[in-house]
């Protein structure tokens, strides 16, 4: 048994000056009867409640030093218990290229990008996960936590405009990568999310992919955007007006980096698309350990605050009743 608040114990030292109290007050409180001898109150017969008079006394104390061990938090922690986790370490890699302001998808690639993300980060609460995010370049946005609360958050912070625009598909491959190279997970995943073609960086996609498989990474791609054309915003003198773009996705080279690192390709053309493709990944990595991990601790507190209750109304009815002083 351990304590939360062993400081409390101090307390015990006012027991002293209690007892000193009632020893002095037992001196000096009781009426004296001055006879000349005592000798006629020899034989005479001694009643159970000289015995018992300080038994009142006795139980105040023993209710004074539960409470103060009620107070000092005892807590149970001698028991093991098994847990099953998921042992997947998983790099969320996403375009933010102005591109992906495009609204086929509502209200616009980028944010139904983000809101699914989000579920699917909700949905695992056990993995490390992290996020990179790639234009023209690509950092780091979040390293592999399991505090999704903050992941949430930055992710939520994610725009278009954060960095120098393009599209390096190979960079952003790459630094999820370093992300994932030291990770000692039994399985290491990256999702990486586009919109457009490799027009940036000075990795290719097909050697990032190469790096990806050595450390045992495997790579799921989607392509974002529908078949065709799809309306983008560009600003004017007038204000907001919408422009149709030819939708432009390197399916090949997103295939052959799923491909070369035993993972999946996909094609997202709606928001209903892409939830079903995040929702199909988090079936297809459910990688489950069998962990054996010591017992959160119990708290204790409670039986011995329900003890110095009871010896405390106990003291009271002895007090009271069957042991009151008459003066």
């Amino acid at each position: 048994m351990n304590f939360a608040n062993p400081h409390y114990f101090y307390l015990l030292l006012l027991l002293f000056p209690m007892i000193g109290w009632y020893v002095w007050k037992q001196r000096h409180a009781q009426a004296s009867l001055q006879v000349s001898s005592t000798e006629g109150f020899a034989k005479a017969p001694k009643s159970y409640r000289i015995y018992l008079r300080h038994v009142p006394f006795a139980l105040r104390l023993i209710a004074f030093s539960l409470v103060v061990t009620a107070l000092a938090r005892p807590q149970l922690t001698n028991s093991w218990s098994k847990s099953t986790t998921e042992g997947i370490d998983i790099v969320l890699t996403l375009d933010v290229s102005t591109s992906m302001l495009a609204e086929d998808l509502r209200p616009n690639r980028i944010e139904a990008a983000k809101e699914v993300a989000a579920s699917f980060i909700n949905g695992r609460p056990t993995d490390n996960i992290g996020l990179v995010i790639f234009a023209g370049e690509s950092f780091t946005q979040c390293p592999l936590t399991t505090d999704h609360t903050v992941l949430l958050n930055l992710l939520k912070d994610v725009g278009c405009g954060m960095i120098e625009d393009g599209t390096a598909i190979g960079h952003g491959l790459a630094t999820s990568v370093s992300r994932l190279r030291e990770s000692k997970a039994k399985s290491k995943v990256i999702i990486l999310l586009t919109d457009g073609t490799n027009n940036r960086g000075e990795i290719a996609p097909l050697t990032a992919a190469d790096i990806a498989r050595t450390y045992g990474i495997r790579v799921y791609t989607i392509g974002v955007g529908t078949k065709g054309e799809a309306p983008y915003p560009v600003a004017s003198s007038i204000g907001i007006r919408y422009v149709n773009m030819p939708v432009d996705i390197d399916e090949k080279v997103l295939t052959q980096i799923a491909q070369i690192t035993d993972g999946l390709y996909f094609r997202a053309t709606d928001n209903k698309t892409l939830k079903a493709i995040y929702a199909e990944i988090d079936q297809m990595e459910k990688t489950k350990l069998s962990v054996q991990q010591y017992s959160k601790k119990q708290e204790g507190y409670l039986i011995f605050a329900i003890a110095a209750l009871i010896a405390f109304l106990l003291e009271i009815l002895l007090r009271y009743t069957v042991l009151k002083n008459i003066p």
